[in-house]
């Protein structure tokens, strides 16, 4: 999708944070939830409004191929 000119973030649990740093990805947002949840418990929609800005904010401000970034916080269902 990259090559094609379209740009992508990936957010996933930081349980993947190696796996994910191995695929050399254009962009990575990992967050603190459990797997399959990566924008947070469902129904709490401050918190996937808080993943999804800052996924959106990664997309605009990454300088460089690779760029992972770690969203603060722990998973409170």
């Amino acid at each position: 999708m990259e090559a094609a000119g379209i740009a992508t973030v990936i957010v996933a649990s930081r349980v993947f944070r190696a796996q994910l740093k191995m695929m050399h990805l254009p962009r990575v947002l990992l967050t603190p939830h459990v797997m399959g949840r990566p924008l947070g418990p469902p129904g709490n929609r401050n918190r996937h409004h808080e993943v999804l800005t800052a996924a959106l904010t990664l997309l605009e401000t990454a300088s460089e191929a690779g760029t992972i970034v770690s969203l603060p916080g722990s998973y409170r269902p």
